[in-house]
């Protein structure tokens, strides 16, 4: 079965978040003045279960859905983690199982992730400064500690490993060459974000949004550039290779090039709602579904409706309007 939504697009990923807590708190993600002690996370009872979330997850497949990321939070806090790869690792027709991760937990989980089905992981390193980086993240970890992380996950064959970088204007852009230079030669790839008005809480400004053009732009000053072809149909990276062939760097254009005409993503919150865009205001409740006892046609026929009921293109209507609209946080549904 191939769904297509409103747009003409077809349903082909599906980005999982399995919990809303984290141990680091970016500011461009989860502040600490919002994300504080205070603040109220999922309680267990409230997450899906990993059983609710296959279940979930067979039914997408079985519409169209052949990649799968693991979000978060951070999902490696998430106890148990590789019980959930193994499941969904057995899923027919999925063809890509990976997880996003700000890779300070991964030498401990790397090799039984790997073990259990998991393919590949994109770890967030926004720069290799270590006072830029520890500012960026609420000195969650230091720069070694994200390092030791890509260097279990290419020892336990996670390949290829690819290393996300938000840019801010001001705050880490002076840093970008410093990251493909140090990766240039090893195999992993770099992708550089344009930074997104994701949520309520990050203070975006488009002050601070150093357009793609401008990062390539630095980039071949240093390290001359050709483009790639997408490696799939929907990918939100735009691909780019040094000349010399020692590297692939992405840069990904939400803002100054958007890419709603070709996204086919949904997003599985933690407590099992589900959401047609990274900028929504309100998800579709499952869990109330699921633990009411509908029955696969029942679930089958709501995910059948979300799609094909799916209008969104924030990215490209972006405006002064939109930008003030409540939306779900980066922290909730995955970046």
């Amino acid at each position: 079965m191939t769904l297509t939504d409103r747009r003409n697009r077809p349903l082909q990923g599906l980005r999982i978040s399995v919990t809303d807590r984290c141990n680091f708190r970016c500011n461009y993600c989860m502040p600490e003045d919002v994300f504080g002690t205070d603040y109220r996370f999922l309680a267990r009872d409230e997450l899906l279960t990993f059983e609710e979330i296959t279940r979930l997850a067979s039914l997408l497949v079985e519409r169209g859905v052949r990649r799968i990321r693991i979000t978060g939070g951070e999902p490696l806090v998430r106890r148990n983690l590789d019980r959930l790869v193994g499941m969904l690792a057995a899923l027919p027709g999925l063809q890509d199982l990976s997880l996003t991760t700000n890779g300070s937990l991964l030498p401990g989980q790397a090799a039984a992730l790997a073990a259990a089905g998991l393919r590949r992981v994109t770890v967030s390193l926004d720069s290799l400064d270590e006072g830029v980086f520890r500012s960026m993240n609420g000195g969650g970890a230091g720069v070694a500690d994200v390092l030791r992380g890509i260097e279990a996950a290419v020892s336990a064959g996670l390949l290829p490993v690819k290393v996300n970088a938000v840019v801010r204007r001001d705050v880490n852009d002076h840093t970008v060459v410093d990251l493909v230079r140090h990766f240039r030669g090893t195999g992993t790839i770099v992708r550089f974000i344009e930074y997104m008005d994701v949520g309520n809480s990050n203070g975006w400004s488009l002050e601070e949004v150093v357009p793609a053009a401008e990062i390539l732009a630095r980039i071949s000053a240093v390290f001359p550039l050709e483009p790639l072809e997408p490696d799939h149909t929907g990918e939100v990276a735009r691909r780019w290779r040094l000349c010399d062939g020692s590297a692939e760097i992405g840069v990904i254009t939400s803002v100054s090039n958007p890419f709603c005409a070709s996204c086919s993503r949904l997003r599985l919150s933690p407590e099992g709602s589900l959401y047609t865009c990274l900028f929504a205001g309100k998800g579709f409740d499952l869990r109330g579904l699921l633990r009411q006892g509908a029955d696969d046609a029942a679930l089958g026929q709501a995910l059948d409706s979300v799609w094909r009921d799916r209008d969104d293109q924030y990215s490209r209507i972006r405006s002064a309007a939109t930008t003030r609209l409540p939306r779900v946080e980066m922290s909730h549904i995955g970046g």
